[in-house]
Parts: C-alpha cells; sequence; structure tokens
C-alpha cells in the first residue's frame, strides 16, 4: 500500500508540474511571444523560406510600430493566413514609386536590405508615380524581394489591428540565430 501511495504522490508532483508549464506557455503564447515559420520568398535576403523567428506581440501594445520594422500580419485576404513584411509607410506617409525607388514624403529611402528594384503590378492599388497617403491606423508594407512580394502595392494598406507583432528574433537555422534589426533605427 506504501509503494501504491508514493507513486500516486509521484505522478501527482509529475501533473503539477506539466500542468504548470503548460499554463506558462499559453500565457507567453497568448500575451507575450509567437514562433512563426517563414514561408515564400517575398522577404528573400533577410529571411529565406523555412526560416523560423520569433514575434513579439507585447511590442506594440507599449510602443508605436516603426518604419523598418518587420511585421507579421494577418493577411488582407485571408485571416487564417499570416504574413510577414516590412513597415514601409506610417499614418500621414506619402508614399510614391517611381522608376523602381521608393519615395517617402518626397525622399527616396535607401533599401539596401531590399532584393531588387521595386515595380508596379498591372491593375493593383498604386500606380507609377501615384502618391498615396496612409491613413490613421493603417501601414504600408511590402516584402524584401520585391519580384516575388504581395504586399501593400498590391492590397492596399493594412489595419493596425491585423498587425500580430514584431519580429525581434531568428533561432533557426543556427547559423543566423540573433536578433533582427530595424534598418531605419540601428
Amino acid at each position: 500500500m506504501d509503494l501504491f501511495k508514493r507513486f500516486v504522490n509521484f505522478f501527482m508532483d509529475i501533473l503539477e508540474t506539466v500542468a504548470f508549464v503548460g499554463s506558462i506557455f499559453i500565457v507567453v503564447y497568448l500575451f507575450l511571444l509567437q514562433p512563426h515559420q517563414v514561408r515564400g520568398a517575398s522577404m528573400d535576403k533577410t529571411f529565406h523560406n523555412g526560416e523560423y523567428i520569433l514575434t513579439s506581440k507585447i511590442s506594440y501594445r507599449i510602443g508605436s510600430p516603426q518604419r523598418g520594422d518587420i511585421i507579421v500580419f494577418m493577411s488582407p485576404k485571408n485571416a487564417d493566413i499570416d504574413f510577414i513584411k516590412r513597415i514601409i509607410g506610417l499614418p500621414g506617409d506619402e508614399i510614391m514609386i517611381e522608376a523602381g525607388l521608393v519615395h517617402v514624403n518626397g525622399e527616396a529611402l535607401n533599401e539596401d536590405y531590399a532584393n531588387t528594384k521595386t515595380d508596379i503590378f498591372p491593375n493593383s492599388f498604386v500606380n507609377e508615380g501615384q502618391i498615396v497617403t496612409v491613413p490613421e491606423n493603417s501601414y504600408f508594407v511590402m516584402g524584401d524581394n520585391r519580384e516575388r512580394s504581395s504586399d501593400s502595392r498590391e492590397f492596399g494598406f493594412i489595419p493596425r489591428q491585423s498587425i500580430i507583432g514584431k519580429v525581434f528574433f531568428r533561432y533557426f537555422p543556427p547559423n543566423k540565430v540573433g536578433p533582427i534589426k530595424n534598418p531605419f533605427t540601428s
């Protein structure tokens, strides 16, 4: 009988530990951090297909999105799909794409992170040389691989409430582990 009692106590200790660790994981996942896997080539040069990143869900509860931040947000066409893109335009910014260059508030951006020049797709949200103003509580986002990115050039502005969080750390592959820096604030 004593052996059975010790076994039950041991089992209950393990169960308590699993429940405690599980509840911590749930709180972290729901409110603080979320892992994501990069899918596709839209962020090539910065991220490649199959890499794993961590997204901070709390960053924009205590601060505001900044130009150059890489974010994860719900796709405007299907909320079940998450997109990863770089913020190019903030609320109130005037965006113009002309001759392959992105202009924000009349100045061409230095985009060393971008894979290629920025082209406009036919029948898109933005036209060559057209100025668009980012509305309040919205953002203009683009992938770093401009040739392979479905982004604000195509679907327009994204609302702030669609943003899941800010990408702040890459944890796979091992040779690229480290924090993600914003080229405009670093």
